[in-house]
C-alpha cells in the first residue's frame, strides 16, 4: 500500500515516513499542499495524511481541490490545531479522519487501517502496462512474456514514474524529490545507478520498451 504524507516539519516527515515504511508501506513525503496535489496528478496513492498548518497551500485547501475534481483517496487530516471546529471544518471537506498532534504511533497506525480498510478488502491486482512490459503494483514484479523480476522499493518507485508518464522526460532531480525525498542529501548519480539496474533488467526480459537518457537533464521510457 502506497501514502503519500504532506507535513512541513522535516523531522517529524522523516519519522512517520521510518515507521510507515517498517511496517511495509510505501511513501512519499511532500512539504506543501500544491506538492501534494501535483503529487496525485503523476502517482497512484492509497491513502493520503494531510497536514493542515503548511506554506504555499495549505492541508484544508489541497483537500478542497482534490474533492472538487472528484479524487475519492481516503485523507487523514493531521495538525495541531485541537478546537471543534477546525475538526468539523476539515470533516465537511471531505476528509475521513482527523488526528492531533501530539499523537501516539500506535493510534497512528490504527487509523490508517481503519481508514483504508474498505479499499484492502476488495482491492485487485493493479498493472501498469507499455509495449509488452507489465509493472504489478502489488507485488512489486516487472514482467514480459520473457519472465520477471520482483523490484527492489525504490526500482519499483523509478519504475512506476516512468510508466505512468510513456514517452516523456523526467528530471533527476524529481526522481530525488519523489523517491529519496525533498530533504534527501543523496547524490543524484544514484538515480543512474538504479536506472542500470532497471535497464539490465528490461534486457533481460528482452522489452521492447527502453529507458532513453538525455544527459544532464533526466530519463524517459519509450518504445524501442
Amino acid at each position: 500500500m502506497r501514502i503519500l504524507f504532506a507535513e512541513d516539519e522535516r523531522s517529524l516527515a522523516r519519522a512517520v515516513a521510518a515507521l510507515l515504511e517498517k511496517n511495509n508501506y510505501s511513501v512519499d513525503t511532500v512539504c506543501d499542499g500544491q506538492e501534494a496535489l501535483t503529487y496525485l496528478e503523476t502517482g497512484s496513492y492509497d491513502a493520503l495524511i494531510l497536514d493542515i498548518m503548511m506554506p504555499k497551500m495549505d492541508g484544508l485547501e489541497a483537500l478542497r481541490r482534490l474533492r472538487q475534481q472528484g479524487n475519492p483517496i481516503p485523507v487523514l487530516l493531521l495538525t495541531a490545531r485541537s478546537e471543534v471546529e477546525d475538526k468539523v471544518t476539515g470533516l465537511d471537506m471531505g476528509a475521513n479522519d482527523y488526528l492531533t498532534k501530539p499523537f501516539s504511533t500506535a493510534e497512528l497506525m490504527a487509523r490508517i487501517r481503519a481508514m483504508t480498510r474498505s479499499q484492502t478488502s476488495g482491492q485487485t491486482t493493479s498493472r501498469l502496462t507499455l509495449g509488452n512490459i507489465t509493472l504489478n503494483q502489488t507485488n512489486f514484479e516487472l514482467s514480459s512474456p520473457c519472465g520477471s523480476f520482483r523490484l527492489a522499493r525504490k526500482e519499483y518507485q523509478m519504475m512506476e514514474l516512468l510508466l505512468r508518464n510513456p514517452r516523456q522526460l523526467i528530471p533527476t532531480e524529481r526522481f530525488l524529490e519523489r523517491i529519496w525525498g525533498y530533504d534527501s542529501d543523496v547524490e543524484m548519480n544514484v538515480v543512474w545507478v538504479y536506472i542500470s539496474y532497471l535497464r539490465k533488467k528490461l534486457t533481460a526480459l528482452q522489452a521492447d520498451v527502453q529507458i532513453k537518457v538525455t544527459r544532464n537533464v533526466g530519463y524517459s521510457l519509450e518504445e524501442c
